[in-house]
């Protein structure tokens, strides 16, 4: 298949992954690369992939090196924003061409903020002004602290990414903030959002709870959770954006915050490699994916246009008997937000730890 059905289904291509070596290597793995025949038109990350880029990499080594006595967050801020700022060079010209849609570099605040509303609303600011490229996003995670700094990066015209995203509810307040913030943006036309909605961890949790129920009417619902789920949320999008609220803020020039798909990678090899992807196409969507992936997906993914619009009595079939069988969606969705939290905390934690090391060898 041709990437080209992808973004001719209305799904925009970001690559989940980022490093030095991506930024500045020749060959078929590297950014550029990536950029000129794989279709990718945007970036994501986390402080786990700034975790596995950073450690041990020789990249790091001079800057490193050369900021032996600074404070740890300082160097660690120093490292990714830098990263960060050249991918968005690399970006500028799909940026352009998209009007700004596409083109797009995300960088997360802090994760141990992810309860701090306006520790939050403050490193997104700084974090803006320190990267300096008009093409970036700022991660915000979509816990109930976060939500009102959305709001409030949005009304000051930072473009933000709100991710850790499990539950279609949650998902709905994620939208009401970015309205909020847009209906108090003096220039909303040129704040852009992304909504990060995780697909592949629904998937994880809820076979486990099916695998240990056993029965047969559980067996036949694994590995339909995820995907049923993330067509709702599509089903929400288009109607919360079809809204009169919404459309007042179209006459100012506002742009929709899309839905992006994340945690795309298949984490049971009984599935389909691709299936987070090709189940997930639809207008106006994002689906960020990491490496091996996009690979998958290029080689041997079938791409079937619009598949998702078709599907929302079939999601709503699949909620209904997992709650026959008293699995809560509430339930799942809550503990996979709040062990997201603790997993990027973990990996930004592991990341100064390990930068620290390197600063005293």
């Amino acid at each position: 298949m041709s990437v080209a059905d992808i973004a001719a289904g209305g799904t925009s291509i970001w690559l989940d992954d980022l490093s030095r070596a991506k930024i500045t290597g020749t060959d078929t793995h590297s950014l550029p690369s990536r950029i000129a025949v794989s279709g990718v038109v945007g970036v994501t990350t986390n402080p786990s992939i700034f975790a596995a880029a950073i450690a041990g990499a020789q990249e790091y080594s001079a800057d490193i090196a050369s900021m032996k006595s600074a404070d740890v967050d300082a160097v660690v801020q120093k490292l990714t924003t830098d990263d960060v700022r050249a991918a968005c060079d690399l970006f500028k010209d799909i940026y352009s061409s998209t009007k700004g849609v596409d083109g797009r570099v995300s960088i997360e605040v802090d994760p141990r903020l992810a309860h701090d509303t306006e520790a939050t609303i403050a490193a997104g600011k700084e974090l803006w002004a320190l990267v300096d490229r008009p093409n970036l996003m700022i991660k915000v995670p979509a816990t109930i602290e976060g939500l009102p700094a959305v709001t409030a990066l949005i009304a000051a015209g930072i473009s933000v990414n709100v991710t850790l995203i499990f539950s279609v509810k949650r998902y709905g307040a994620v939208i009401d903030a970015y309205m909020s913030g847009i209906e108090a943006a003096t220039n909303p036309g040129h704040v852009h959002s992304v909504a990060s909605f995780f697909v592949s961890r629904i998937d994880s949790a809820v076979d486990a709870l099916l695998k240990k129920d056993g029965s047969e009417a559980a067996t036949a619902l694994l590995g339909s959770a995820a995907i049923a789920n993330a067509h709702l949320a599509y089903q929400l999008f288009e109607e919360k954006f079809s809204s009169m609220r919404w459309q007042a803020q179209v006459e100012r020039g506002a742009v929709k915050q899309r839905p992006l798909w994340a945690s795309t990678g298949v984490k049971d090899p009984a599935y389909d490699d691709t299936r987070y992807v090709v189940e997930l196409i639809a207008p106006e969507t994002v689906n960020t994916m990491p490496q091996a992936t996009l690979d998958a997906v290029i080689d041997h993914g079938k791409v079937r246009s619009n598949t998702i619009t078709s599907n929302y009595s079939a999601a709503v079939d699949v909620f209904k008997a997992l709650s026959s069988l008293n699995i809560s969606l509430d339930a799942v969705t809550a503990e996979l937000e709040s062990d997201g939290v603790k997993k990027f905390a973990q990996a930004w934690n592991e990341l100064l730890d390990n930068v620290k090391a390197a600063q005293n060898s």
